[in-house]
């Protein structure tokens, strides 16, 4: 009977010194991270915004953290397909998301029922790193000067004048049905896959208007080809002074969009990893190299720590789901 109580007592302290023994070792993994190289999924193809973004903060975190971050485009369905590869994703910090977060938010309330995660439970924001203006711009067929000429002859020709939009759920197309919900306009949506061809089209007059992301839209104004009337921004911006806001012409109050990036980890990724990441991130964008090379992108650096993210994000997903709601927006 004592031999049985002993050997009894020796596996119930086996299994309780094992049980000590994983804490410890889950701390000397996090201290020595990363000891391996970091995936940093990107959800859109090469050479877009999201792209760019994502390729310059793997460049420098492999700098900073002294291991390769490598750059992985896992394209398809809207930036889904790469969301959902990350969710699932160990909760280690080796694989992250490079997320076009306003995207995101638009779809998990566009596409419910298709997304097969949640942008809140799934994931731990790490750190917002930027944002991308839009900007109302016109075919110069159309016969406004500026904003309020466009909202007159909105409402003197409703169901009349064309907007285009680079994708059902895409940031630009929701601008707009914002923009025209608030102000009870009647305007038609033609949306394009991806901004490309609708751009090509709005140039060549097919369609008359259009919310775009500032790169995008930026060279046809330049040319003259583009008309701008009113960019999204809460305030003026660098690379269009001497267009308003939105807020300035039409008195629309918190009139903010824009297109918002951020780096996310899977839900449940030890605070202390989340942590290192965030602070080696602040200090990335805080060099002046590397905001100009976001600014050549169009992209102006707008860090938030985890806890500031997590808060822009829940107000991205209440903002879109009002405005879908309200404007009666369909996935078309």
């Amino acid at each position: 009977m004592m031999r049985l109580i002993t050997s009894k007592l020796m596996v119930l302290g086996l299994i309780l010194a094992a049980f000590t023994s994983l804490p410890q070792a889950q701390t000397t993994a996090i201290k020595a991270y990363p000891d391996k190289q970091v995936r940093l999924v990107i959800p859109f193809p090469p050479g877009g915004a999201t792209d760019v973004i994502g390729r310059i903060m793997a460049q420098e975190l492999s700098k900073s953290l002294n291991q390769q971050v490598v750059a992985d485009n896992r394209v398809g369905d809207s930036g889904n397909i790469g969301a959902d590869i990350v969710a699932k994703a160990p909760a280690d910090g080796y694989t992250l998301l490079l997320g076009a977060l306003t995207s995101h938010a638009i779809n998990a309330n566009l596409e419910k029922s298709s997304i097969k995660y949640d942008l809140e439970k799934d994931f731990t924001p790490v750190a917002v790193v930027g944002v991308v203006p839009l900007v109302f711009v016109v075919n110069p067929s159309v016969p406004v000067k500026n904003m309020k000429e466009f909202i007159a002859y909105a409402k003197a020709n409703p169901g009349k004048l064309t907007f285009a939009s680079s994708g059902a759920g895409a940031p630009q197309r929701l601008a707009m049905e914002m923009f025209r919900f608030q102000l009870g306009l009647d305007l038609l949506h033609v949306p394009y896959k991806g901004s490309g061809p609708a751009m090509t089209d709005l140039v060549g007059g097919q369609v008359l208007s259009m919310s775009e992301t500032v790169p995008a839209a930026l060279p046809f104004i330049k040319s003259g080809q583009l008309r701008p009337l009113a960019v999204t921004t809460a305030k003026r911006i660098s690379q269009l002074p001497d267009v308003p806001t939105v807020t300035e012409v039409t008195g629309l109050q918190n009139f903010d969009v824009v297109s918002m990036f951020g780096i996310e980890a899977p839900a449940n990724t030890p605070k202390p990893i989340i942590d290192k990441l965030s602070a080696e991130i602040k200090i990335i964008l805080q060099r002046p190299d590397v905001q100009e090379r976001m600014l050549a992108a169009g992209v102006y650096v707008n860090y938030l720590s985890p806890a500031d993210s997590a808060k822009r994000i829940s107000r991205e997903l209440n903002m879109w789901a009002k405005v879908i709601k309200d404007a009666k927006v369909q996935a078309d």
